[in-house]
């Protein structure tokens, strides 16, 4: 009796059961979908992103936002900052996935406190959430629409490869973001032997990477948050991408110059003006990296 009663119970949980182990796969997550910045001077930010970097600029789109300027199917967007003497000009970093509505219910199922579905004025469906360092990431499913068909001649880069931001505690980061979102290790190094000074941690369905910046003091003046926060433009070679630039007007300047990376590519740095920097960098590398290997595969354009 008690094993027919046991069959019983067994027959009217599965279906909830095999609910639950369906809603615990993690959706995917494709790769960065934009990051949005604060900034005091939209003039001057037009005049980089629209005229140094040649990229395509659109009518905003979210809530507040001033303008965006597309990085291939990508975007960077940039919104009046409430508090101009705050020294954090980040507002949120955005990942791509295709269910966005799947991927929060995972989120909730594993005790993250995850906002509402909102709906974008281009039909694409998005969440909020913050990370454990303070940090705000959205999801956002795309609904195909809204992206240039094309980019411009005139465009340096054509995919946004990673976004990185100050990272004071790893352990929880790795948690939410290895353990809960499937994030693996790409690279990681540091200024000094033996030291891990950025972590790059790539999508789990792509190429595209979130760097955890590390080893900083705890409250960085905006300068330094400027180049903590930022955002990279992938090129395919970077003697072509600067002759770009240079026939853009830009010349090197100070700490605006082509160099060698710790990971062995060639990157350059450009800064906005509020100081976020945009780090120009090859999709492969061309000298052999320090202090590890890289552990998934090279994005390209």
């Amino acid at each position: 009796m008690r094993s027919v009663l046991a069959l019983v119970i067994f027959l009217a949980l599965a279906p909830s059961l095999q609910s639950q182990e369906q809603a615990a796969k993690r959706p995917r997550i494709l790769g960065i979908d934009h990051v949005s910045f604060y900034t005091t001077q939209p003039d001057g930010v037009k005049a980089l992103y629209g005229g140094t970097l040649g990229l395509a600029s659109a009518a905003p789109i979210e809530s507040g936002e001033l303008t965006r300027y597309w990085v291939g199917k990508q975007w960077v967007g940039f919104s009046a900052d409430p508090d101009p003497k705050s020294t954090n000009r980040m507002d949120h970093v955005a990942f791509a996935t295709d269910d966005a509505a799947g991927l929060r219910q995972y989120l909730i199922l594993k005790n993250i406190k995850v906002e509402e579905i909102e709906k974008l004025g281009d039909g694409s469906a998005s969440f909020l959430v913050t990370d454990p360092d303070g940090h705000h990431i959205q999801f956002v499913q795309r609904n195909g629409s809204g992206t240039p068909a094309t980019p411009p001649e005139s465009a340096v880069s054509r995919h946004m490869i990673h976004a990185g931001f100050l990272v004071h505690d790893r352990d929880a980061e790795d948690h939410f973001y290895r353990d809960l979102l499937g994030f693996h290790i790409y690279w990681h190094g540091g200024m000094q032997p033996g030291r891990t000074d950025w972590v790059a941690m790539q999508v789990p369905d792509g190429t595209d990477w979130l760097e955890y910046m590390l080893n900083q003091p705890e409250h960085p003046d905006l300068r330094t948050m400027g180049v903590l926060d930022h955002i990279s433009l992938g090129v395919a070679e970077m003697k072509a991408a600067q002759a770009m630039l240079e026939a853009h007007g830009w010349k090197p300047h100070g700490n605006e110059k082509a160099q060698m990376g710790k990971d062995g590519k060639w990157q350059l740095n450009l800064f906005d003006p509020d100081l976020s920097r945009i780090e120009l960098m090859d999709f492969k590398p061309s000298e052999k990296p320090c202090c590890s290997d890289f552990t998934g595969p090279h994005p390209s354009e």
